[in-house]
């Protein structure tokens, strides 16, 4: 496996180049992805030789370009199994998708005094709409507790998920804690109670196979960037009975079937929910990075992201004044490590270690409530993926202890 990362490695172009001085080692992963040539080609091609805007022309380019989009949606069903591509809408990204669930789902099944269930861990794109439906509705928005080592407590999960709750919506992985939820239970528990299952699956689906049917998930959303496909993309998969109950939240050209003076009828699914010209590049972008996985396969993927955890967790866990936030065995964790240096401010840390030319994030994630609950102001965060390797691994335990070092002595 570590070879082949070598190898896949290859295909990113960004990742040969020199930062200060030093190569680049990106560990930025759970931000945004970074690129293949395989991508970045069909982009280019795209735009060289099938621009056209989608559905409305007859003309040759507008049929391919249709032609090219509509088949990066059945790619999409494929990849996390949906029953049909109708039940595969195109976004901006997860945040657009949790925006239109917010308002088009609450609207359609929450009433004053009904319950809205999330956890401590959501990021705030999982946490900020859901605020918002609860005050427009009066409804109450409840938090599932994390247990010691930051994984979900299940048995708070079946306090807090009642005969009120009317949605719960959850991450799949935690951008921060880096563990994986277990949905399909919650699920089970939810439908139990007559309730909606929405998942924020943007942590996920990159990173390990998704399989909506077998999750039971309503709904689930996720983002093209973070998974080698261009920015401005993303998917909402929702359960046919659910897409054709709720109403739309953007209109204007391309959903509707017809206008009149007074009123409007919308197209039939997946175009009822999609107003204006779509994103065909992000779209035909996203396909061929689902093809560049689905060529390595999802489970390798995941399998070679645990060799990696498994391998630097017990360097890290040697390096004294390190505090790692989340499950401590690497079997409860995916590639995503936030770490704190005793006395370090996450940004200088984020800075020490750019100047090593290893690339990792600082600040609170889009995760304040969760930094709260932590009592911490930020953290810093590596987070790894397919074109990582062992030497990424250990040139990054190799830039934090070099970062400990010298902060230490600026101390003394």
């Amino acid at each position: 496996m570590t070879i082949q990362s070598e190898k896949w490695r290859e295909d990113f172009p960004i990742l040969h180049q020199v930062v200060n001085d030093e190569p680049l080692v990106y560990l930025d992963n759970a931000a945004t992805s970074q690129k293949p040539t395989a991508v970045l080609d069909a982009l280019e091609a795209y735009y060289r030789t099938s621009n056209a805007n989608v559905h409305r022309g007859v003309h040759t380019l507008a049929e391919r370009a249709t032609t090219q989009y509509e088949n990066a949606r059945e790619t999409v069903r494929r990849f996390i199994n949906a029953n049909e591509t109708a039940e595969v809408l195109f976004t901006r990204g997860t945040t657009t998708g949790l925006n239109w669930l917010s308002q088009s789902l609450g609207e359609a099944v929450v009433e004053p005094g009904d319950e809205i269930v999330i956890s401590y861990m959501e990021h705030h794109s999982n946490i900020i709409p859901w605020q918002q439906l609860a005050k427009r509705k009066q409804a109450t928005l409840k938090y599932i507790e994390l247990t010691e080592d930051g994984q979900l407590d299940m048995d708070d999960a079946r306090k807090q998920i009642t005969d009120k709750t009317k949605i719960v919506s959850l991450t799949h992985v935690s951008n921060v804690l880096g563990v994986v939820n277990p949905i399909r239970e919650i699920a089970a528990l939810v439908h139990d109670k007559g309730g909606v299952m929405v998942v924020d699956g943007a942590q996920a689906a990159p990173h390990m196979p998704v399989d909506v049917q077998a999750l039971d998930a309503d709904f689930y959303a996720f983002s093209g960037h973070k998974m080698l496909a261009p920015t401005g993309i993303g998917v909402l998969y929702g359960k046919r009975k659910w897409l054709d109950r709720i109403e739309p939240v953007e209109f204007g050209g391309e959903m509707i079937d017809f206008v009149g003076l007074e009123d409007s009828t919308w197209k039939e699914l997946p175009w009822k929910f999609e107003a204006g010209t779509p994103n065909m590049a992000g779209a035909i972008g996203l396909a061929k990075a689902i093809d560049y996985l689905e060529s390595i396969g999802m489970r390798e993927i995941m399998d070679h992201e645990q060799e990696i955890v498994d391998y630097v967790m017990p360097k890290l866990e040697q390096i004294e004044g390190l505090t790692i936030f989340g499950p401590k065995d690497p079997k409860d964790r995916t590639g995503v490590i936030a770490f704190n240096i005793d006395g370090v401010h996450p940004h200088d840390v984020a800075t020490a270690m750019d100047m090593e030319g290893v690339a990792v994030r600082a600040g609170h994630h889009c995760a304040q409530p969760l930094m709260n609950y932590l009592s911490q102001p930020a953290t810093a965060r590596a987070s790894f993926y397919l074109y990582n390797t062992l030497a990424d691994a250990d040139k990054f335990v190799e830039a934090l202890i070099a970062t400990k070092e010298f902060f230490s002595y600026g101390l003394n």
